[in-house]
């Protein structure tokens, strides 16, 4: 009798450690974080207006460039602070922006099909 329905999907992706689990969500962290670049200046070409004001403001300012120094900012301090935390613990560190910034791009797609 197979269990496979059973098993959690993160041991059925081969990630049964936190190695895995943090290079998984770091693949993640990048994927969105184009995605949330992407959707972002899609929406804003369409009329769409940015609700973040820290990003409005870079944006403003910087244009792309803004996003992606506002981006890379938040990567670059969440690798400063990687090496502090247990090795156990670390995928908490890529999931901190990968959530966001995946729920970011699944809003920017439901406002860009309203509008498109």
């Amino acid at each position: 009798m197979s269990s496979d329905w059973a098993t959690p999907a993160v041991w059925r992706l081969g990630l049964t450690d936190a190695e895995g689990l943090e290079r998984a969500l770091w693949g993640l962290v990048a994927f969105s974080l184009v995605g949330d670049i992407v959707t972002t200046f899609v929406g804003l070409h369409i009329g769409l207006a940015e609700s973040n004001p820290i990003a409005r403001t870079a944006i403003e300012g910087w244009g792309v460039l803004g996003m992606i120094a506002l981006k890379a900012g938040a990567v670059a301090i969440a690798l400063a602070c990687r090496p502090l935390v247990d090795r156990a613990y670390r995928p908490i560190i890529p999931a901190a922006l990968a959530i966001p910034w995946t729920a970011a791009v699944l809003i920017n797609l439901y406002m860009i099909s309203l509008v498109a």
